[in-house]
């Protein structure tokens, strides 16, 4: 305080001014539309391809075209979801992705739910992805043994930690990371999608599965609905981008070309890479494969099969990267809001990167791998996501009736919204209906448990002073500052 009283006064140059809003607390516009593309592709594109693209097929009843097809119409209903989430994005780009949007349009005991059920699943999945890291990481050293799980553990803390640091330190080098790491597994993915490209050209009996490819037993309507299930599954992470759009160069534009042109490549990439599945091995063989890329390569490419098992491992290190650095953004915009911690809504002063968002997201996950046990809990939160994306959806169609006034740069389709809204609750409610589990009441009691805090700390505003001296120390330990109050109460 008292340097800027000594420096008023003393310059009127313009540039100051640039130099006051290059100073100013909060999180810089560092995310370009390559960045945009590289963190939507990451999110999606896991180990899943690679390992067990066989969910589809078997609840197809090995049917090649029906697969195909619902390989295509998962595609289509996530490029539907994520031209709903550009309208948000461009309308309200802040941190905080479905967060903030809900808040906005429903209000804040269903944001509050939303954040209490992710401060759980989302680092949850995050310790799932790392353990699954270090499996394929770990396992060429030790041949057919498998790899000790306490040396699995350490490495899958070491991932998290490396890479909750990186993203906790530089916007630009998380990005950079995510870029590399996208690139290296769209090689992999284009290896396999052109192997089976020129196989198809040269084998007739490989043309020959494609030609009578509805020929087989067609399944019936609930085998389509888990075969749906898996595809969407598949698909997951393509409401990735809005977690980052304050952060994103010139939002209005960048977000809806990004979605545009992310999730198509992946459609188009999915759909070859299974093509290509189909042109080497039957459908019996991939449905009974352990893990479908490293048999395909074992065919195709013996010589350098270990090509597969390395770029899966690469493919989830980007995965894992992309999902930490929005989930640092989720708990950023919670925390600015009042429903966390104050301390986690602050910035370096150095990086201006939410480290102390970071620092708590990346310990939940390393709490999660210790006793790997408790990630098998979170299987039963499946239904939420969907939960949320619906609940999204109908924040977008009440903010089209209650703010028409609102600057939309982009503006989707409105029967969209509608359709998303009613796919969301199918997939919500079709598995419990199914296939009813004890399990999905505790899920359901836990996400009610959310109004036990919600009450007393948000609501009725309990504080206890001494949480302040230990933010306080906290602040001067991580060297982190409150942001600027122009970011603040935006989603209200």
């Amino acid at each position: 305080k008292n340097r800027k009283k000594m420096g008023e006064g003393k310059s009127h140059d313009p540039k100051d001014g640039k130099r006051k809003e290059k100073a100013k607390m909060h999180l810089k516009r560092n995310i370009g539309y390559v960045d945009g593309v590289s963190f939507i592709i990451g999110s999606i594109v896991g180990a899943g391809i690679f390992v067990s693209p066989t969910g589809v097929l078997k609840h197809s009843l090995l049917n090649v075209g029906v697969a195909l097809t619902i390989w295509t119409a998962s595609g289509l209903v996530s490029l539907m979801g994520s031209l709903c989430y550009a309208e948000l994005g461009t309308a309200l780009p802040f941190s905080g992705g479905e967060y903030s949007h809900i808040k906005r349009g429903l209000g804040s005991l269903p944001a509050f739910v939303f954040i209490w059920t992710s401060t759980f699943t989302k680092p949850a999945s995050n310790a799932a992805r790392a353990l699954l890291f270090a499996e394929y990481a770990a396992q060429p050293f030790y041949g057919i043994c498998p790899a000790p799980e306490v040396l699995k553990k350490c490495l899958a803390l070491a991932v998290l930690w490396s890479l909750g640091i990186l993203n906790g330190c530089s916007v630009k080098m998380a990005a950079w990371v995510q870029t590399v790491f996208t690139l290296l597994k769209m090689m992999a993915l284009s290896v396999i999608a052109i192997g089976g490209i020129v196989l198809v050209g040269g084998r007739k009996e490989s043309l020959a599965r494609f030609e009578d490819a509805f020929s087989s037993e067609i399944p019936n309507a609930s085998q389509i609905a888990e075969a749906f299930f898996q595809g969407l599954y598949a698909y997951g992470g393509w409401w990735s981008l809005n977690y980052m759009a304050e952060e994103m160069k010139n939002p209005s534009r960048n977000i809806p070309l990004t979605v545009m042109t992310a999730v198509p490549a992946v459609i188009v990439f999915y759909l070859l890479v299974n093509i290509s599945y189909l042109t080497v091995l039957t459908p019996k063989e991939i449905v009974s494969s352990v893990a479908v890329a490293v048999t395909w390569a074992d065919r195709v490419i013996p010589s350098v099969a270990w090509i597969i098992p390395l770029s899966v491992a690469v493919s989830i290190f980007g995965a894992l990267n992309s999902s930490m650095f929005t989930l640092g953004r989720l708990s950023y915009a919670g925390s600015q809001s009042g429903h966390l911690p104050v301390l986690i809504s602050m910035l370096n002063v150095h990086s201006c990167t939410p480290a102390p968002a970071m620092i708590f997201s990346t310990t939940i996950a390393s709490i999660f791998i210790i006793p790997s046990d408790l990630i098998t809990l979170t299987n039963y939160f499946g239904f939420s996501a969907w939960l949320m994306i619906g609940l999204t959806c109908a924040s977008l169609i009440v903010l089209r009736y209650r703010e028409p006034h609102l600057h939309r740069p982009y503006k989707v389709f409105l029967p969209v919204p509608f359709v998303m809204v009613a796919m969301s609750s199918f997939l919500v409610l079709a598995p419990i209906v199914w296939s009813p589990n004890l399990q999905y009441v505790y899920a359901f009691l836990f996400m009610l448990g959310s109004l036990i805090v919600y009450l007393p700390f948000i609501h009725f505003k309990l504080h206890f002073a001494f949480l302040d001296k230990i933010t306080c120390h906290l602040q001067l330990l991580l060297e982190v500052s409150p942001a600027d109050e122009s970011t603040e109460s935006k989603c209200e």
